[in-house]
């Protein structure tokens, strides 16, 4: 079970904290994200290519 979020540090379970200090860092990396923006856009326009 989660802890209050106001819970006293020293009050905390273990696994909390390790689970807080591993999620710091955004969740993916805005170049991460640009690039499948732009895979999937490769790809529409290959698939549209040949449809055509």
């Amino acid at each position: 079970m989660a802890d209050p979020r106001d819970t006293d540090p020293a009050d905390r379970d273990p696994r909390e904290r390790d689970l807080g200090r591993r999620s710091g860092g955004p969740a993916a990396s805005p170049w991460l994200v640009i690039g499948m923006i732009a895979l999937i856009a490769a790809a529409v326009y290959v698939i549209s290519a040949i449809t055509v």
